[in-house]
């Protein structure tokens, strides 16, 4: 059965079921969070200056959110996504949520549309400074964090959670169909301050279509375990992919493998005041540029003015290296995240 058939039949009976419970207006709540950064950029291309240097105010992200509660089964969320696209010198609006849950229980709780995928969300969380940079897989866009489809998720006793999703596999801004799904999904673990997660990730990219071959399927390997503790956290992320590009999904002659390590750590010094930092190096493509390297890292202080409102003095460097070319990207500043 067509995706299309799969979603729509799945939507009309989550509809059909909240009609028939009695499902009215109790609750709605409106949310918000800015991701803002004051920064100098100094980047470099084999050398030579780029357009892009200078300093300046940007908001990277602007989500607001609509939560609404049918009853203690069904809920909606609308969550509107807020950046600007240098490409067309203008500011977009994307739908980054928009989904309709059913909460089984505990163990099962069904979204049908666009939602939070299974593993970027969840390593952000663990992260704990998004607002920073992304984590590593979206960073070097082999990832990405939200999708439309049918979506899965739920805690299995104390200590164990699942996430699955079967999605278009173009990301949130763009919905369009293709013949088959995606699929990602998740298996994680907590014992007291230990976390383990480990998932994947198949599919076209959203890139079969009519007309178009796509001999190649893209697959990722993600795996995390990290220490979350009161003033500390400490944890390393991993992930591995093949074919994991449009371009390289069709064509067979084109195939290809990336891997990438991420190690991050902070420590809260005061009750406002917490160091941070994280190294990371990917080898985008392994294949066809095996010298092609990618490595970056960051460190800070972040401060806590109030509920809601951070700041971190950030120091980041990014750099870029194949045979014969070299790109540096050094960026010092101010980071803050506002949520409401």
């Amino acid at each position: 059965m067509k995706k299309s058939l799969v979603i729509g039949a799945s939507l009309a009976a989550f509809a059909m079921v909240a009609i028939a419970s009695g499902a009215s207006a109790q609750d709605t709540k409106i949310s918000g969070r800015m991701y803002a950064d004051f920064t100098n950029i100094d980047q470099k291309v084999d050398g030579v200056e780029s357009g892009t240097n200078g300093t300046g105010f940007d908001i990277k992200r602007l989500y607001i959110g609509i939560d609404h509660s049918f009853n203690d089964m069904f809920s909606a969320n609308v969550t509107t996504d807020f950046q600007y696209s240098s490409a067309i010198s203008s500011t977009e609006v994307y739908l980054k949520k928009a989904y309709l849950q059913a909460k089984f229980s505990d163990a099962l709780v069904v979204r049908v549309g666009a939602t939070d995928l299974p593993w970027v969300p969840y390593a952000e969380d663990i992260y704990g400074y998004r607002y920073v940079e992304n984590t590593v897989a979206d960073r070097t866009k082999f990832a990405t964090s939200s999708d439309w489809g049918l979506h899965a998720a739920g805690k299995l006793g104390g200590n164990f959670s699942y996430a699955v999703a079967a999605i278009n596999g173009n990301g949130y801004k763009n919905p369009t169909r293709s013949k088959s799904m995606d699929f990602e999904g998740r298996l994680s673990a907590k014992f007291n301050q230990l976390n383990f997660a480990i998932g994947g990730y198949t599919g076209k990219l959203g890139q079969d279509v009519a007309g178009v071959a796509t001999p190649n399927t893209a697959t990722r390997f993600n795996a995390l375990a990290a220490f979350v503790g009161d003033r500390s956290r400490l944890g390393v992320e991993y992930f591995s992919a093949n074919d994991y590009s449009a371009a390289l999904v069709k064509d067979p002659l084109n195939e290809d493998k990336a891997d990438g390590v991420s190690v991050f750590g902070s420590y809260r010094l005061t009750p406002v005041y917490t160091l941070f930092g994280r190294a990371e190096e990917v080898k985008p493509s392994k294949t066809l540029s095996p010298t092609k390297k990618d490595q970056y890292y960051n460190a800070g202080v972040s401060f806590a003015a109030f509920k809601g409102v951070s700041f971190s003095a950030v120091v980041k460097h990014d750099e870029v290296t194949s045979t014969g070319h070299k790109t540096t990207n050094n960026e010092v500043g101010i980071w803050t995240e506002v949520r409401y």
